[in-house]
């Protein structure tokens, strides 16, 4: 039986299919039920770094959920805006708030349904997490964004050092660029509970 939706719950993913699941149970009260009660900065992290290191669209939302992360790239007047994400009921939620001109499910640890070098730029926020996707996707990343592009990701702090994200950098070498780490605070002042001084690593750089 799927456990009720939470963020325990969400770290203790182990398969895609396991994702779908919960998602699909979440998607219709994600945003009150966690970004709110939570306090959840971190996708405006993400969209602010983004812009800061001069991000442009098209770019695209890895995991785009709810569409968090399009609202927070939206203020910050980066578009047009694409969004995919495993979990068509999160998508669904996602299209209700006009922010993406295309929405499509996907898989980083697979293979996305668009060609080489599509965009401009990449960001995700939430996905490079505890139960989600490891530096194993970094590769699809590097695959849809074309040279010159900027890429802004979250990666949770303690995923980071778990996962071995700083070697797996240092392995891609050439391909990247300009590469900058801020660590930030992933909920606001608001947030209460066990997770609520988790911190993330936000990373950008430059796709050679």
């Amino acid at each position: 039986m799927q456990d009720d939706p939470d963020l325990e719950t969400a770290y203790g993913l182990e398969t895609p299919d396991d994702n779908r699941r919960l998602y699909a149970q979440w998607a219709a009260t994600y945003d009150v039920e966690f970004a709110v009660d939570m306090d959840y900065m971190l996708p405006l992290h993400v969209a602010e770094a983004y812009a800061a290191a001069g991000g442009q669209g098209p770019v695209i939302d890895l995991g785009a959920g709810t569409g968090l992360l399009g609202a927070a790239l939206n203020s910050c007047r980066v578009g047009p805006v694409e969004a995919t994400d495993l979990s068509q009921e999160m998508l669904d939620v996602a299209a209700k708030k006009g922010l993406y001109g295309r929405l499509f499910t996907g898989d980083l640890l697979d293979r996305l349904p668009v060609d080489d070098g599509a965009y401009a730029g990449a960001v995700s926020s939430g996905t490079f997490t505890h139960g989600h996707v490891g530096p194993e996707a970094l590769d699809e990343v590097l695959r849809v964004v074309r040279p010159g592009g900027i890429v802004a990701l979250s990666i949770n702090a303690e995923h980071w050092a778990a996962k071995g994200f700083a070697a797996r950098f240092d392995a891609l070498g050439p391909r990247v660029s300009d590469l900058s780490l801020r660590e930030v605070r992933i909920y606001g002042p608001e947030s209460t509970g066990p997770h609520a001084k988790d911190l993330s690593q936000v990373v950008t750089f430059t796709r050679v």
